[in-house]
This record gives C-alpha cells, structure tokens and sequence, in this order.
C-alpha cells in the first residue's frame, strides 16, 4: 500500500473512531472520553502513591490501581456501552498505527563500506548469555567453519576478555567478534577501537540491544556470522565513562548502549536485589524517589543543568522520540550525540502528566548533548552500564568518540530500521489530500 493510501486509512480510521462514540453514544461520548481519562489520571496516581509510600498508604494506593479501571469498565458495561468504547479504541489503534507508517520513510542508513572478509577473524563466546544461545545455535562450530578462531569462555572461572581480545590482535587477529551480552560486548569494542580492527556483533545476549539498532536479527545469532564472508563495514559511535576528573590520555571506559544513574542504578546495588529484586524495589523507592535516600544528581548536559532528578539515562545516540524510557532502539548510532533521559517527578499530578503526555511531560527532560557531567553530594555513585552494575567516582563525565568503531554486518540484515518520526495528524492530512492532487497533475501534464 502507498503512502497516500496509508495516509487515507489513518484518517478514515480515526474519523470513524470518533463517529462510533458520537453515533451510537451521543452526547455520552464526552462523558465516556471524560471517565477514560479521569481512570487513567487516578491510576497513575495510584502508582506513584504506591511507589512512594510504605504501610496502608501503599495498600489504599495498590487497592486504587486496581479499582479506578475497573470501576471505569463497569460503568461503561453497566450504560451497555463498553462494546463502544472497545471498537473506537480498536479504530483509534488502527489510525496511529496506519498514520505512523505514513510518516515513516525508508531510512537512509549508515553509510556502508565494501569490505573483503578478514583472514583472521577471532571471537569471543559466552556459552551462559542468552540462555545458553552459543550451544542451542552451535555458533562455535558454525564459526571455526567459516575459518574463526573461536574461544568459549570458561562459566566455571571469571576471564578478562578484554586481555583475550588484546592478546589475540597482537597475535595478528583482523577483527574481533562477541557473542555475549551488551556488557562483553563494549569491553572488546574497546580493544577494537584501541587497535582499529572491525568489531562483529553476535546476537547472543539477552536483550542484544546494540544487535537491534544494527540491524542484526536476533532470533537467529547464526546469521550474524555472515558478516564473515559477506560483509559491509559500519563506522559508529561509542559512548565513553570517566571517574573523577580525567587525567590526559585516560580513554575511559567504553559504552554501546547506556549509562543510567540515580534511582535504577541505586537499587541493582543493593546486596539483597539479587535474591529478591520485587521487595528489595517496593523497599528502596520510596526513599529514593522521594530523595529521602541514596545522593542528589546534579547533571549537566552541554549547557542545560539538571538539578536533584530521581533518574538519567545517558545513552550512546539518542532513542526515538515515541520511547520516553529507553527502552526501544535508536533510529542511527552515527549521529556524534548522545542522548539524555532526565526523570524529575515529585508528586502524583507530575506522575499523571508524565504517563498522559510522555516526553511533554513536566517530570520528563530530553535532550541531546556531545558531553554530559553527572555530579552528586556523594564521592561515589552506583551506576549501570550496558546492564553491568558499577560504583564511580563523581563528576562522572560521558563523552560521545563519533565513528570510533568500525562495525562488520552482514550484508543483508533483517531489522534495519525505517525513520519513524513523531505522529503529526497534520502531515498525515495533508500527505493523504495533496499527494493525490500532485500525482493527479503529473498524470495530465
């Protein structure tokens, strides 16, 4: 289907969703719009209630999450009309869904390079990442096949694969590959970048979010070996860490994804987080997100300065604007920015606006920045970085080293994105109405 045409569903869709509530509700549509939000204001503030509070508070908070949805069902069941209420939902999903494809475009991607396969390729496996993905996708055998060195660490003992790394291109490896997690993954980046050797990503971690944003697919880590025998060559960014204030020539410590401080970054420190992360959670927020615990951020961002957020997330290209979290994937990692998450929210009405409104939410800060300073009233802070747990000494500073690391991927590559900018029912009017005119034209002239 075209774009127009892509276009002209959204807006049929999203016209019929609002005729559904006025033809079969009448004037009790805005009456059934005014308790949808009012439900959805209560619930938020019920999370954050039972976030922020321990006791009855919490229990009267969890009741209300609970309850405000419901009782909001129930009164459209009860008016006979929840039915309405489902097909206008069910069209309103359909008109985003159809006016976001409309918007996006095919991505112009990162600029490949043609490159021949490396004679010496050596990587790096562990057997214990993704649930054992190493052995149930025989990657070891599949690589030595394709004429690898493949060395698959030991679970029983802990191995610097960063030294492994270093020690296999001083023995003359021309690139280096990891199937592991986001965390290994950044460590032999590192090594590449020292060295400029490729670096080839396997998919075989958990998340494999770094996977993700390349294009790789990650149902399938074997395909990820094509890159081997027929590949191109991506130049990305990386994302840099340094404790204190950075002595010259300190690189600093390497990361693919993200570095998050303050309220996550806290509780993963806890000693008890791993053998019970629920309570060790419901535990520590209330004092976290109420800066009655764990140190006070400050955080400078190029020229913007956040003073006491709860939680920031720096990130080694910024995520899409439609992902307030992080927690979905980033349109480029060639970009020369990172990205920067700030979370501020110090009452129930800020978790509301915040759930209702996303990133234009008075709690939620988004920027982008070349150099981000996170400071604190402490000389040390917990950090999580590319999913590993760390202790740091303040100032941490985060750079962005753009085109640092030379990426092999296989040519072909199942999940390279298509840009998806924010929805602009605007643009999707005005693609659906004027690009049948401009084509019509064209068609006479």
């Amino acid at each position: 289907m075209s774009r127009r045409w892509t276009a002209r569903l959204a807006l049929a869709a999203g016209l019929a969703a609002l005729a559904v509530l006025v033809v079969f509700a009448g004037f009790a549509s805005l009456l059934l719009m005014a308790l949808g939000w009012a439900g959805l204001v209560l619930t938020a503030a019920g999370v954050w209630w039972m976030l922020t509070h321990t006791g009855w508070i919490r229990v009267l908070a969890g009741l209300l999450v609970v309850v405000a949805p419901l009782a909001v069902l129930l009164l459209y069941s009860a008016a006979g009309l929840l039915w309405v209420v489902l097909v206008s939902l069910a069209l309103w999903a359909l008109a985003v869904a159809a006016g976001s494809a409309a918007l996006a475009e095919d991505a112009s991607g990162m600029p490949e390079r043609a490159v021949v396969p490396a004679e010496r390729p050596f990587v790096i496996m562990n057997p214990r990442s993704g649930g054992g993905k190493v052995g149930k996708f025989r990657l070891a055998e599949r690589a030595r096949a394709l004429g690898a060195e493949v060395v698959v660490l030991d679970p029983a003992r802990r191995q610097d694969v960063a030294e492994l790394a270093r020690q296999a291109v001083e023995g003359g490896a021309d690139l280096l590959g990891v199937a592991g997690g986001d965390g290994t993954q950044a460590l032999v980046a590192a090594v590449a970048v020292e060295h400029d050797v490729p670096f080839m990503v396997i998919s075989a971690g958990t998340r494999n979010h770094f996977a993700m944003d390349l294009g790789l697919d990650r149902q399938d880590p074997s395909r990820c070996l094509e890159a081997l025998t027929d590949g191109v060559e991506l130049r990305v960014d990386l994302g840099y860490l340094h404790e204190g204030d950075p002595a010259d020539g300190e690189t600093g410590r390497v990361f693919v994804n993200s570095a998050s401080f303050g309220v996550y970054a806290e509780v993963v420190q806890s000693p008890a987080y791993r053998d019970d992360k629920a309570r060790t959670i419901l535990e520590m927020l209330p004092g976290l997100l109420t800066h009655a615990g764990g140190s006070r951020l400050s955080v400078r961002a190029d020229e913007l300065v956040l003073d006491g957020p709860q939680a920031v997330l720096v990130s080694n290209n910024p995520y899409q604007k439609g992902d307030s979290a992080g927690l979905g994937r980033r349109e480029r990692l060639d970009s020369g920015e990172l990205g920067v998450l700030g979370v501020d929210v110090s009452s129930a009405a800020e978790a509301a606006g915040l759930l209702l409104h996303g990133r234009q939410g008075r709690g939620l800060t988004a920027v982008t920045a070349r150099e981000v300073v996170v400071d604190a009233d402490v000389p040390v802070i917990p950090v999580g970085v590319d999913g590993e747990a760390l202790v740091l000494s303040t100032p941490v500073r985060c750079r962005i080293a753009s085109g640092a690391l030379r990426v092999r991927v296989p040519r072909n590559r199942p999940g390279v994105p298509r840009a998806a900018p924010p929805m602009d029912w605007r643009r999707v009017r005005r693609l659906a109405l004027t690009m049948g005119r401009t084509a019509a034209g064209r068609g006479a002239a």
